[in-house]
């Protein structure tokens, strides 16, 4: 499919732009800049549903002390007594950019599409803090779902990780975690959408649409070198999921993928390693669309109706995993 025009249009103003000098890539700006530029930029491009019923600022611990802000959305307020389910949601960015506020209208949405709770997190960002702080505060974040999430009315047996982009390849990394760390809630589900997955950027489809799409390769290579340490962090799954051994085990994924992305490879090449590892997938690669779409409720249709299809993969899953919890629960007593 040719590019969706609606995409052409706003990839056509992101152009003129730059040329004209209103737009300033962010190679060219400090971090610190390019976030204020980022989260400026994040509610012309979407669709911000009404706050839910149930909104609430969370500060969390990390394993280094510090605290991290997470935002929690639901329906209601969630109780004890009926724990929610929950998708714990790693925002895009390149581990440079993005924020709680950035992708409010996404987890918003989400939580509104699955019926299920969102605790989306502010995890710490580059070049402040580099690989694998990031990773970790993810891990610290599900750890604490396990430890704490029922007194906030978090049901730890029914969670789903998630992100896009970035935050997608944070979700992924947290899923072969979880694995191997039995300690961790279990996902049932992992959702990511277009998320970086490659230790090099390599593919056709980077070749393809790494400059034109709004994802520039310029802009890839400046976010990683905020990122990494150095470059043998590249070869570290925690970095790069396909760079993984072994995937078999890990929860049923959806990914989510855009055809105009240069990232797209790298999204078909796991699905495909996750599948031979007997793991279950849907892949969805929406045409015509281009990397961030799910954020551009106010560009296209499509977001919305991914969004949604996303809402519907999380209700399923946690279905599932409800009617799994009755043996569960007659094992405890």
């Amino acid at each position: 499919m040719s590019l969706d025009p609606d995409i052409a249009a706003l990839l056509d103003m992101v152009q003129a732009g730059t040329e004209s000098g209103a737009r300033i890539p962010f190679p060219q700006l400090t971090a610190v800049q390019a976030r204020a530029d980022f989260d400026a930029s994040s509610p012309l491009l979407d669709v911000d549903p009404s706050a839910l019923a149930f909104e609430l600022q969370l500060s969390l611990p990390t394993r280094d002390g510090a605290m991290i802000d997470t935002r929690l959305y639901a329906h209601g307020e969630p109780s004890t007594r009926n724990p929610a389910p929950v998708l714990l949601y790693m925002h895009g960015g390149g581990f440079v950019v993005g924020s709680l506020d950035s992708h409010q209208p996404l987890c918003r949405g989400l939580a509104e599409d699955s019926g299920a709770a969102v605790l989306s997190v502010g995890y710490r960002l580059a070049p402040e803090h580099r690989f694998p702080t990031a990773f970790e505060d993810a891990v610290d974040a599900l750890a604490w779902i396990g430890r704490e999430g029922l007194a906030a009315g978090i049901d730890a047996s029914r969670v789903a990780v998630g992100g896009d982009s970035a935050g997608g390849t944070l979700a992924a990394a947290l899923a072969i975690e979880a694995k191997a760390n039995r300690s961790l809630p279990q996902p049932v589900l992992q959702v990511l959408a277009y998320p970086g997955l490659n230790s090099r950027q390599t593919s056709n489809s980077y070749e393809r649409y790494g400059s034109g799409y709004l994802l520039e390769r310029s802009t890839v290579d400046w976010f990683f070198r905020q990122y990494l340490r150095d470059d043998s962090d590249r070869d570290d799954w925690r970095f790069a999921p396909l760079a993984a051994k072994d995937l078999s085990g890990l929860p049923p994924a959806l990914i989510v993928l855009a055809e105009y992305d240069p990232l797209v490879d790298e999204g078909r090449d796991y699905a495909a390693r996750l599948r031979a590892a007997g793991v279950p997938v849907d892949l969805q690669i929406y045409p015509g669309m281009i990397h961030e779409f799910l954020r551009m409720g106010n560009v296209v249709a499509d977001a919305l109706q991914a969004r949604a299809a996303i809402g519907q993969a999380l209700a399923r899953a946690f279905r599932a995993a409800s009617a799994r919890r009755p043996d569960v629960e007659r094992l405890r007593e």
